[in-house]
C-alpha cells in the first residue's frame, strides 16, 4: 500500500492513473512468488553434465559444468579447452547459454553418448581461411564469439538432432548432412 500512496503523490493526475497503479501493483505482487520459485528451483536443480569428443584432437571430456544454479569456473575452463580452435590452439570462453542449450538437447534426445564436436571456437585466422575456401562458412560466424558449435550425436540421426535443436528455440540451427553435422548457436532464431 505504501508504494501505491507514494506513486499517487509522484504521478500526475490522470483519469486512469488509479487503474494503472492497481494493475501494476497486482502484477508485481503476482510475479514475486514466480521469481521466488525460479530462484529456489535453480538453487536445487540437478547438476548439469556435458560430455564431448573433439573429432580433430580425440580429446574427451565428461564434466558437471553447472551445479546449484551456478556455473563452475574450472569446468567451464575445461570445456573451453576441449572446444578450442584445433588449428591454432586458441581458446576462448564458450557461451554458457550454448552449453545449457546442448544440455537440453542431450536430455531431450535421451542421449548418453558424448557430443562429437566438429567445430567449437574458431579463431579469426581459421574462420577467414575456411570462409575463403567455402561458401558455407560465414565471415562473421558466431564460432568466432564462442556462441556456436557443430556436432553429431552418436546413436541419433542428424535429422533428429536438427529437429530437437529447432524445437529448443534457443538460436540458429544449420543442417549439413553432406558434412555430417548440425550447427547450433545462440544467435537469433533461424534455420538453414
Amino acid at each position: 500500500m505504501r508504494i501505491y500512496r507514494l506513486a499517487t503523490t509522484i504521478l500526475p493526475r490522470h483519469p486512469q492513473r488509479r487503474r494503472w497503479l492497481q494493475a501494476g501493483t497486482a502484477l508485481a505482487a503476482g510475479l514475486c512468488p514466480v521469481f521466488a520459485r525460479v530462484a529456489r528451483a535453480s538453487a536445487h536443480e540437478a547438476p548439469a553434465r556435458l560430455a564431448f569428443v573433439n573429432t580433430h584432437t580425440s580429446e574427451r571430456l565428461d564434466i558437471v559444468y553447472r551445479e546449484g544454479g551456478r556455473y563452475l569456473p574450472d569446468a567451464l575452463a575445461a570445456i573451453d579447452r576441449v572446444l578450442r580452435d584445433h588449428r591454432t590452439d586458441d581458446v576462448r570462453p564458450m557461451d554458457p547459454r550454448l552449453l545449457d542449450l546442448l544440455s537440453e538437447i542431450r536430455t531431450n534426445l535421451d542421449a548418453s553418448q558424448p557430443f562429437h564436436v566438429i567445430s567449437g571456437y574458431r579463431s579469426p585466422a581459421s574462420n577467414a581461411k575456411l570462409a575463403a575456401a567455402s561458401d558455407g562458412v560465414a565471415r562473421h560466424s558466431l564460432h568466432l564469439e564462442g556462441r556456436a558449435i557443430d556436432i553429431r550425436v552418436p546413436g541419433r540421426t542428424l535429422d533428429a538432432v536438427r529437429r530437437c535443436a529447432i524445437s529448443m528455440g534457443g538460436g540458429g540451427v544449420g543442417f549439413y548432412p553432406r558434412s555430417d553435422f548440425v550447427h547450433v548457436d545462440t544467435g537469433r532464431v533461424r534455420t538453414w
